[in-house]
């Protein structure tokens, strides 16, 4: 068994990572009047500073990084293409985005429907990206 293609799976993860970030960044025009919202009800504020941004771009990045190898590791077991694509993209999104989800709404920090716009919203991006960095993602060529 062959090791995974460093190279192929960090630039595959940086192509997911701004996949993510473009998607994330558009949707959240939809709901960002919402979340603030919410945000204030408990007395916190969201400030969109130079700071906050860089964070939402390594978040972003590190998602994509995780997200292509999860693919990558899959690989071998379930073959190439969208289909181990999406099982890399669900199979993170139910360990990450759903817990989270989970656990907001548990605590009643947003209301449900935000949470499941969120959902629907992080399933969507991660299926995305995992199909983007999977066509960019190969294995290490047979010596």
């Amino acid at each position: 068994m062959r090791g995974i293609n460093v190279g192929r799976w960090i630039l595959g993860g940086l192509v997911a990572g701004v996949v993510i970030w473009l998607i994330e960044g558009a949707a959240s025009m939809l709901y960002m009047g919402v979340a603030e919202a919410a945000l204030a009800e408990h007395g916190f504020a969201m400030d969109l500073t130079a700071g906050f941004i860089a964070a939402t771009v390594l978040v972003s990045v590190i998602t994509g990084l995780v997200l292509i190898f999860v693919y990558a590791a899959m690989r071998p077991r379930f073959g190439a293409g969208a289909r181990t694509a999406v099982v890399a993209a669900v199979t993170l999104w139910s360990g990450g985005y759903l817990m989270t989800l989970i656990g907001y709404g548990m605590i009643g920090l947003y209301p449900s429907g935000l949470l499941v716009i969120w959902g629907a919203i992080g399933l969507a991006e991660m299926i995305m990206a995992s199909l983007v960095g999977g066509m960019i993602y190969r294995e290490v060529p047979a010596t």
